[in-house]
This record gives structure tokens, sequence and C-alpha cells, in this order.
């Protein structure tokens, strides 16, 4: 609750100090905790009718209040910890976990977004404030309740040697109780965040734009993420994003210090669902679903309760044949992973190995395989799933290979997104994990697009880890790949019962 009054005392300020209202209008910045806020242009706060008003975008994505706003009854509820607050657009009454409280200005709308009278929100919250006339900016630190009288004295100005107003990160080790993120990346619709030990996420979505936000607690910034990623001296950053249907960026930040809280924010093209979890391997899971998919887990179980049913029917193409579609991953533009050397790609892997794989196949008269792409080709996820749907194919498997932020990640995977699909993952794990001899690191629920949109058994393979130095080198050796394909080929032989 305590950071929630920050946006208040800095309205206050701006009209409490002469000058400081033109100021705002003329690009002066606001910094929490030595951290520069983002404002977005479309939600400026507005003094109407005596009463400050703020966008309550600005409210809960900077303090991490989960805000719900419910367009038919035009509320809008804001909860965190025990503190649950209602109100109503164009009523000056609001509750308080369950009181009526009086506003001084009713909540409005404005646009794409909602402006909540800040008086109220704030009144009893307290930040200390500080006016930095050299830079024009607005100082916001937060009050130290764990040392001394509960004062934070915060920096005079200019005491920063480097004169960039750089963020200073928490102590980041084990004894200080907070673990390292080493690394942020995204592919097919799943964000995934590498940590140095096992963190639990707290994810919720927002609207005004749509977007999910993922907080770890008890995280910070490992001292090399920047060596790897974007990461600027505030400690935000953002991966680059080309060419996906449903996500329009990945931002990430220290959220804040006390207690210290690493954010990332998955900046979405529409609403959809989403899945977080931690994987068990040190890794925070995002999986995003379009909101009329049925939202599953890795032990998923019918609607009724029932176990899902394994046995497995295979129709059959008109020559009588079974067929199998093999699907490269990425193509063309869209490289994929790019190896830790800096020269391999994972399109050029997934295709390889996908050549090899129809090589072994097409030698079996009762197949019939195809290929979504052959070349260098660069294809949409859905395009991928019609190759399949329109041939009835009896099974599909993706090829792809791995990343990650942090360069010890190893292994082998295999994925599946849908009940039916379960026992085709467990039948392809079987061979195409020994035959990688690398790390098994077992059979997942991944809610990847292709394996998700698919109607017949789906699976997604991870071969192994482009940003790990030896494994990048094992994946584009030629005997490696000849091995696999054919453990991959004995995987989908032994599943349709045509060995």
């Amino acid at each position: 609750m305590k950071k929630f009054g920050f946006l208040l005392l800095l309205f206050v300020f701006m009209w409490a100090v002469p000058g400081y209202g033109h100021a705002a209008s003329s690009g002066t910045q606001i910094y929490l905790d030595d951290q520069q806020l983002s404002v977005p242009s479309g939600a400026k706060a507005q003094v109407i009718g005596g009463s400050t008003m703020v966008p309550l975008r600005v409210i809960s994505e900077n303090l991490g209040y989960d805000v719900t706003w419910k367009q038919q009854a035009r509320t809008i509820t804001i909860e965190k910890d025990s503190t649950l607050i209602r109100m109503i657009i164009g009523s000056k009454t609001a509750t308080v976990n369950g009181s009526d409280i009086s506003l001084d200005a009713s909540p409005l709308l404005r646009s794409n977004y909602a402006l909540v009278p800040l008086r109220f929100i704030g009144e009893q919250m307290g930040l200390d404030v500080k006016w930095d006339s050299s830079s024009k900016s607005v100082k916001l630190y937060t009050r130290n309740s764990g040392s001394g009288n509960g004062e934070f004295t915060p920096p005079k100005s200019g005491n920063n040697s480097t004169g960039t107003g750089s963020v200073t990160a928490p102590t980041n080790n084990a004894s200080s109780g907070v673990t390292q993120v080493q690394g942020v990346s995204f592919s097919q619709n799943r964000l995934t965040i590498t940590t140095a030990g096992a963190v639990k996420p707290k994810a919720f979505t927002m609207t005004g734009p749509d977007r999910v936000v993922v907080d770890l607690p008890a995280t910070a910034f490992a001292d090399n993420f920047g060596d790897q990623q974007k990461l600027d001296s505030n400690l935000n950053g953002s991966l680059d994003i080309e060419n996906e249907a449903d996500v329009s960026g990945i931002r990430y930040a220290l959220f804040q210090k006390e207690p210290s809280t690493v954010r990332v924010v998955i900046d979405l093209k529409h609403a959809m669902n989403y899945t977080a979890y931690n994987d068990g391997s040190n890794r925070v899971i995002v999986d995003l679903a379009s909101k009329d998919s049925v939202n599953t887990t890795p032990d998923a179980t019918l609607p009724d309760g029932s176990e899902p049913d394994d046995t497995q029917t295979s129709p059959v193409n008109s020559n009588g044949k079974k067929v199998v579609v093999i699907d490269a991953g990425h193509g063309a533009k869209d490289s994929g992973a790019v190896g830790i050397s800096r020269k391999n790609y994972e399109k050029t892997f997934n295709l390889a190995m996908a050549l090899k794989v129809e090589s072994i196949l097409k030698q079996n008269p009762k197949l019939e395989v195809v290929l979504t792409r052959s070349d260098d080709t660069f294809l949409e996820l859905k395009q991928r799933v019609k190759v399949a749907e329109n041939l009835k194919a009896n099974v599909f498997v993706s090829i792809h290979a791995n990343s990650s932020g942090s360069s010890a990640s190893n292994g082998t995977e295999t994925y599946y997104q849908r009940s039916a699909s379960k026992a085709f993952a467990n039948v392809m794990h079987k061979y195409f994990a020994p035959a990688t001899g690398l790390t098994d690191r077992g059979i997942r629920y991944g809610n990847f697009h292709v394996i998700r949109e698919t109607t017949m058994p789906a699976v997604l393979l991870e071969v192994g880890y482009l940003s790990n130095a030896k494994e990048e080198a094992t994946l584009f050796d030629e005997d490696f790949q000849n091995r696999v394909a054919q453990g991959i080929a004995d995987g989908i032989t032994e599943y349709l019962d045509v060995k």
C-alpha cells in the first residue's frame, strides 16, 4: 500500500511548487527511488473541477495493483493485499473494504483511459518528494520503515558521479534472499524467464491496452544480465519482437527495490488467456492462448473430470497411407534462436533435421510425409497448422532448437499442449531423448501455437540449446543430426504402428 500514494504527492507537489505545473507539461521527468517512470503519451493526468485525476493504468502498472474494469456495470475494482476499493464511473461514493467513502470528484472516462481521483486513493500513503531544479525533475523516495525513525533521506542533487541518474540494484546474492534473473526470451507465444533459483511468479492481466504483467518477487537482474540482453542504466530493457501475431512487445524492469521485484510485461495486440508457472528447472514460463481456447495444464483432465483417452484412432488418406507432417520451425526472415557463436541459426538446424527425418520416413511404404517447408521459406504459424489440417494428418511434429538467457542451460525437451497429444509425446520422447545423448529435461506442457491449434496428436521437440556453446557445436554435427533424426522417425513409426 505504501507506494500507492506516490502519485498523490507528485501531483500535489505539482500545484504546490510555483511553476511546476507548467514544467510538467513541457517534459518534466519523474523518478521513483532514482528510477525514471514512463507515462504513456495518451495517459496524462488532468485537473478537473479542482481535483487531480490520474489515469488508472499509470497507478496500476507502476504500483502493482490488481485492477478490474467491468464495462457493463461501469465499475472499477482496485485490490492489493487486504485492501479492496470499488468505484463507479460518475459516482462520488466509493467503498473501501465495504465502507462507503465520499469522493471529491467522481471517476470518469477519457478516450481509452479511466481517470480516478488521486487524492482519494493516495490519501494515507507517503513518500518523500524532492524537486531537482537543475534537471527539472521530480524525485520520489519511499520511506524505509526498517531503519531508524522510518525517514529516508534522498541523495543530494548531483552526488552521482556519472550524472546519469542510474539505479543502484539491490544486493544480488543468496544470502540476501534475492534470486538472480539471468535471461528473458520469447518464442511462439511462450515467455521464458531464466533464474538462478526457484521463483514463484505473480501474474495478472491489464487492459487499455491489453497486456500480461508478471512480477517476480525477491528477484533482481544478474550482474551480467546487461552483457547479454538490453538493460539501460535505469534497469529497464526490452526484447526485439517481430512477426508475432499476438504480441507487440516484451519489456522488463526492476519494478521496485524494497522488496526487490523484477517485472516483465507482455504487450498484446488483443486480449489473450495465459498460464504462468515455474517449470521446476529454474525457469518461469508464461504461455499465451487465444481467448476462445481451453486453458489446459500439464496434468489436464477432461471437462467431466475423467482422464484423457490415450488410445489413437488413425485415419488414413485416400491412398491408404498415414500422413505425417514435419514442421521445421522458423525460416527466412525469422531466424529463430541465434547460436552463442553468432554463426549458426535455429532455422538452419530445424530445416536440416526435418529433411533428414523426411528422408528416413519416406522409406516406409505405409507413410506419406509432408514438410511445412523444404527450403528457407517463411510461414506464419497459422499456415503451418493449415498444412496439417488440410491434409487431415495423423501426427504433427515441430522441430526446434532452444535458447536461454543463461549459457548454462542445456538439454532436450518434448512438448505437448492438448491431452490427446500426451500419449504421442510419451512415445516420441522414449526414442528422441536418448538419441540426443543430452540432458533429458523431460516431457512438458507447452502452449505453442502449432501444437495447440492443430487437431491431430502433435508435439514440439526442443533438441538442445544454441545458447550453450557445447550444445551448439553438437547440434550442427552431421552424425548427431542423423542419430536424432532416426530417433524421431522411430517414435513416429511406433506410435502409428507402421514399423
